[in-house]
């Protein structure tokens, strides 16, 4: 054997146990196309279904979090049933802010007056304000 061919096996027989096990292990990630794509119908019943069932503040800003984190905007069921939540567990702000991620998810200003129109039942009821309201010459 050459002399560098037997350095290096040498080296690599006596490298320790322990650096072999911390080196990081190879997972294979699963294809796209192995995943099952839920549908918008699907979305909306899963996320109506965890706000009515949420009993703390925790719980309703994670479901929030974990809705807006999606590639498109909860339907009006969602919004109503996030705002009822907030408001069950005593948290005005976060169905104020509710509002507000809505006003960021929308293309436009025409869908998030669609949004506000459609839920200004359940925005009365609960008595939640918004300051397009109280100051429409804002324009932001």
């Amino acid at each position: 054997m050459r002399p560098q061919i037997l350095s290096s096996v040498l080296r690599a027989s006596t490298r320790p146990t322990v650096a072999r096990s911390a080196l990081p292990t190879v997972i294979r990630a699963r294809p796209y196309s192995e995943h099952a794509q839920e549908t918008f119908e699907s979305f909306t019943e899963r996320y109506v279904a965890f706000f009515k069932q949420a009993e703390d503040i925790f719980e309703v800003q994670r479901g929030l979090n974990n809705c807006f984190a999606h590639d498109l905007v909860p339907a009006p069921a969602v919004i109503e049933a996030a705002v009822r939540a907030a408001r069950r567990v005593d948290d005005f702000a976060t169905a104020v802010r509710v509002f507000n991620g809505v006003k960021v998810k929308v293309e436009n200003k025409k869908q998030y007056q669609d949004y506000l129109a459609e839920l200004k039942g359940v925005r009365e009821e609960l008595g939640i304000t918004l300051e397009e309201e109280l100051y429409p010459e804002w324009e932001k």
